[in-house]
């Protein structure tokens, strides 16, 4: 297994261009994983809705809550 300070090393010795193209795979990829994970709680509360599991609520009362 890589350790960060091998990986931050690995990097280091890259282009600083290879660097940043690194820098934007990386970003893409977590903003993907967020996106799955929002789909898929979204999914999740959707199912939970049509079960009766969930009620729905008002705009005013979800802004009293946040």
């Amino acid at each position: 297994m890589t350790t960060l300070e091998q990986a931050l090393y690995t990097v280091s010795q890259l282009p600083p261009d290879r660097q940043e193209m690194l820098i934007e795979i990386i970003q893409n990829r977590l903003v993907e994983t967020r996106r799955q994970e929002i789909a898929k709680d979204a999914k999740e509360s959707i199912a939970a809705f049509h079960q009766g599991k969930l009620k729905s609520q008002s705009l005013e009362m979800f802004a009293q809550v946040n």
